[in-house]
């Protein structure tokens, strides 16, 4: 009963959330026509079939079935109303509107976006942000390496990476992705003493962005045992974290891979952390028929709980806004530059990604969602300034065009421009949102985790694990 409720609880406030982030950007567009005098037609939060209507003042609002955005039904501002035939004769005829009050009431929805955005963060700060504990002390760093001929080892702390301080692995990891050269400077600390090195990242297998070739301190957990294979056998389990294996001690996934590699048909201990117990088994690594090399047949994440701390009070509303503000313009470049940072459209997150993203975090603390939605908020006001056909920034273009060409844009052009860009668009979101259920998974395994007042030991959200 208690799962199921959480489940309501996560469902509840994720379609309550995107919703008013919806809700306020239409409601902008909906006050501002009203303000200049436009006529509306209708008011809606979400798209497809009416799930519940009702008509005032000659307005119809509805809810619809599809939580993914919204929509005011301005018949002055629409294309498609005003080609020739489309109306009926009874219908009312409409005076034509200005270009001024076309832009302020495109303008209005992303700036509603704004002031929500401020609202929320403004909440932030009064009951605390919960902060990702992680810091970036390396676990591991493989030997032979040009890291290792470097100096660098385990224990050292990374402080700043491309001239951004940094100090927990996410915030390296990130850093590093919206980097434009694959040559990163990177400070290290070791016993308080700074030194600067020039860092060539690696392309990650499973994201194809760049990494660092660092590996954070952190035991290896369990994430699957396969059938009938040594780990099964020698009685591994799901959420078992590794501490040693043939009495080396364990602190990152590449190093206990290499270590099971190093031992086909040998039987070895291996020391696990199973709730609160520590306990020692033995297994037998089996050979690979090819390569000859060690495999147990689990496959391994991170810790699967992410341990937070509060953050009291939290940052104030400017700095949060200004800290997505400078994370959007890095994502921008990133994607400008994706040849250099690997990061591409197939990267972006649509409905479906936002969704499972504010699921997560739900699951873990309300707090974590409304910083989502901080974010949320800001993207969506940057995305709808864009000077594109069908997005706000692209009425308001059309607009400047009709004021300084002092008469309207041919309704034939701005109607075959407005489909055409709906087509690329709609195309664009199903393309991202396929990219989105492929990461399900990934995204999955960063739900849930626990937030504690002070802070408490580190964890890295897990990602797809290999199979050793």
């Amino acid at each position: 009963m208690s799962e199921f409720l959480n489940y309501f609880y996560v469902a509840v406030g994720v379609v309550l959330s995107f919703g008013a982030a919806v809700f306020v950007h239409e409601y902008g567009h909906y006050w501002m026509a009203r303000r200049r005098g436009l006529k509306v037609e209708a008011f809606a939060i979400g798209f497809g079939p009416k799930a519940y209507g009702w008509v005032r003042d000659g307005i119809e609002y509805s809810v619809r079935w599809i939580p993914a955005g919204g929509f005011v039904k301005l018949p002055q501002m629409i294309t498609s109303e005003a080609l020739e035939g489309t109306r009926n004769p009874e219908d009312e005829v409409l005076p034509p509107v200005s270009p001024w009050s076309k832009m302020l009431v495109a303008f209005a929805g992303p700036f509603m976006n704004v002031v929500f955005a401020f609202v929320i963060a403004t909440a932030i700060y009064f009951v605390g942000l919960p902060r990702l504990v992680n810091p970036s002390i390396v676990g591991y760093v493989e030997p032979d390496s040009e890291e290792a001929k470097l100096g660098i080892r385990e224990g050292d702390r990374i402080v700043e990476v491309n001239g951004k301080r940094v100090d927990s692995w996410h915030e390296v990891q990130m850093t590093t992705v919206l980097a434009l050269t694959k040559v990163i400077p990177v400070a290290i600390e070791r016993e308080g003493v700074e030194k600067k090195y020039e860092l060539t990242a690696k392309e990650s297998p499973t994201f194809g962005w760049k990494v660092l070739n660092l590996d954070p301190r952190d035991h290896p957990e369990i994430m699957r045992v396969l059938p009938k294979l040594p780990g099964e056998a020698g009685g591994l389990k799901v959420k078992d974290a590794i501490l040693s294996f043939g009495g080396v001690p364990v602190a990152s996934r590449e190093k206990l891979i290499e270590l099971i590699r190093s031992r086909p048909n040998l039987p070895t201990e291996i020391v696990v952390q199973r709730g609160t117990e520590k306990l020692a088994l033995s297994v037998t690594p089996a050979a690979d028929p090819t390569t000859k090399k060690g495999f147990l047949g689990v496959e391994l994440g991170f810790n699967s709980k992410n341990v937070y701390a509060v953050q009291r009070p939290g940052p104030t509303p400017l700095d949060q806004v200004m800290d997505v503000w400078d994370k959007t313009i890095a994502t921008l470049s990133a994607l400008v530059h994706s040849k250099q940072t690997g990061v591409g459209m197939k990267d972006l997150s649509g409905p479906i990604g936002i969704f499972q993203i504010l699921a997560g975090y739900f699951n873990t603390d309300y707090r974590l969602a409304l910083s989502f939605l901080v974010l949320l908020n800001i993207n969506l006001a940057i995305i709808n300034l864009l000077p594109v056909p069908v997005l706000d920034g692209g009425h308001i273009l059309m607009a400047l065009v009709e004021r300084i060409r002092r008469r309207p844009l041919s309704v034939k052009f701005m109607e075959y421009t407005t489909t055409a860009f709906a087509v690329l668009l709609i195309s664009f979101l199903l393309y991202i949102s396929f990219h989105d259920i492929k990461r399900f998974r990934l995204i999955k395994s960063w739900q849930g985790g626990s937030v504690v007042e002070e802070p408490g030991s580190k964890s890295q959200p897990a990602q797809t694990p290999p199979k050793p």
